[in-house]
């Protein structure tokens, strides 16, 4: 087996086993073989099959993206950018997503345009939440990225028709079917030839699913040591929906079930008992979730166009909950997402000091890859895998460079990413895509959108045309 060492590298952001955090090691040198690391650090002296010049260079963890949905949200870029439901608290989950899903001729290009969008933003792990999908696997399998499938299931589908309520067409034996076929799913996943696909069990939001639906899948990823992923806490229809049925709030309700433990993933967590839009006569969903152990996928970009804000980060993180970062929507650009996590924080705690850029680098990999149950991940140490992404740290926009990481985050974002590595195989270099057809998939997803929107009137419940739902920016001519 071959060994290749990356020498000279200006700064590696190494992992300090002994305090657990990463650190800036200066002038250090990165080794690995058969896709697993082996060396970090300074004056290596093993064998060097293959040598990576290092020198100009940032080597740091590739970042975990624990919530994202490939296969549809490119779709709906120019579309859904500035709407929401005013009847249904501004959220375009009930009314508006429906309308404009991707066909399945459309989807692998989705799911391309996605995964080489979140490739050269450094993600080297990403949690797919789809629908089960012909070709997924292979799919995955193609891009050169490390995927944890995570294929959705429900007891129920939602649907409005006027804009303002939300009905539910329940079919649990649906739902269970489709949970056994998720399960059979993952299986194949964890047997494909790529050896870098994994599994999660994610029934989908906890307003479509039923109690036993809920307690099954959870008792199932138990048994089999997976983690379990559910949408909860992402809309105030939803937030009230489940205080009706059940009396608790829907954080209040997954842990009176015992869904709430070290294995469980809230994605998005924003509509607590205190949250000021849905406040509520008790004021301990953030300490359940800081208790149990459960993570929140924090996702910002897709709430924060609909004047939507968790309150906030740097709170849930004072309070001991364990975050991580998703995409969830278009743009898939990771470090983009982190710079909004950043200013929406500070904005909604009115403290600048409410988190620091620490907390933002440690949530996008160690805190994803805790969610996830791996320690292999989301950190550069001897054992873990050789997942990295190269940084340009002369690059015009890194510089001055006092603290590169911040410069990377608050300034350069993706415009200095060199390449990006996966169990030490190049997927990135110089700003392109190796694996997949970025700019193809992007073309042909340009000519899909031209199907979706011709369709939309009849998919949506008032027959509008797609400019009275989305009017454009400016009037065409």
């Amino acid at each position: 087996m071959a060994t290749t060492v990356i020498r000279n590298a200006d700064l590696v952001i190494a992992w300090d086993a002994t305090e657990k955090q990463h650190i800036y090691l200066t002038d250090a040198e990165v080794a690995y073989r058969d896709g697993q690391i082996t060396f970090v650090g300074r004056g290596y002296d093993g064998p060097a099959d293959e040598v990576i010049d290092g020198k100009g260079m940032m080597v740091m963890p590739g970042l975990v993206n624990i919530h994202c949905h490939p296969s549809s949200e490119p779709m709906n870029k120019g579309l859904i950018d500035e709407i929401g439901s005013p009847g249904l608290y501004n959220s375009s989950l009930y009314e508006y997503m429906p309308i404009f899903r991707a066909d399945a001729e459309a989807v692998p290009s989705c799911v391309r345009v996605a995964l080489s969008e979140l490739l050269l933003s450094g993600v080297t792990t990403v949690a797919d939440l789809s629908m089960a999908h012909p070709g997924w696997l292979d799919l995955l399998g193609e891009s050169g990225m490390r995927v944890c499938i995570a294929p959705m299931f429900r007891s129920a589908r939602w649907a409005t028709k006027n804009g303002h309520t939300v009905e539910y067409a329940w079919d649990e034996a649906a739902g269970e079917k489709s949970m056994a076929e998720a399960f059979s799913l993952i299986e194949r996943a964890e047997q494909h030839p790529s050896g870098r696909l994994f599994g999660m069990v994610v029934p989908a939001q906890i307003d479509t699913c039923s109690e036993t639906l809920l307690r099954e899948s959870f008792q199932e990823a138990a048994k089999k040591n997976l983690s379990w992923q559910i949408h909860a806490a992402q809309s105030v229809h939803e937030f009230h929906e489940i205080t009706r049925r059940s009396g608790f709030t829907p954080i209040g309700w997954l842990d009176s079930m015992d869904l709430l433990s070290e294995r469980s993933i809230i994605g998005h967590g924003i509509f607590l008992d205190d949250h000021p839009r849905t406040k509520w006569h008790t004021e301990n969903d953030l300490d359940r979730l800081a208790a149990t152990g459960t993570t929140v996928a924090h996702c910002p970009t897709v709430f924060a166009r609909r004047g939507i804000a968790m309150r906030s980060f740097g709170r849930y993180r004072k309070r001991g909950v364990n975050m991580g970062v998703g995409t969830d929507t278009y743009p898939h650009n990771m470090l983009d997402e982190l710079r909004l996590v950043s200013y929406l924080a500070r904005t909604q705690s009115e403290d600048p000091r409410s988190l620091s850029s620490t907390d933002l680098f440690d949530a996008a990999t160690i805190g994803g890859a805790q969610a996830l149950n791996r320690d292999d991940i989301g950190r550069l140490a001897p054992g873990c895998r050789a997942d990295f992404v190269m940084v340009d740290v002369t690059h015009p926009q890194m510089r001055p460079a006092r603290d590169p990481m911040r410069s990377l985050i608050y300034a350069a974002g993706d415009r200095a990413i060199r390449s990006v590595h996966i169990d030490g195989q190049a997927v990135v270099r110089d700003g392109k895509v190796l694996t997949m057809d970025y700019e193809g998939a992007a073309a042909h997803l340009d000519e899909a959108q031209k199907r979706i929107i011709a369709r939309a009137p009849q998919q949506d419940w008032a027959h509008r045309p797609v400019d009275k739902i989305s009017p454009p920016t400016f009037r065409w001519a």
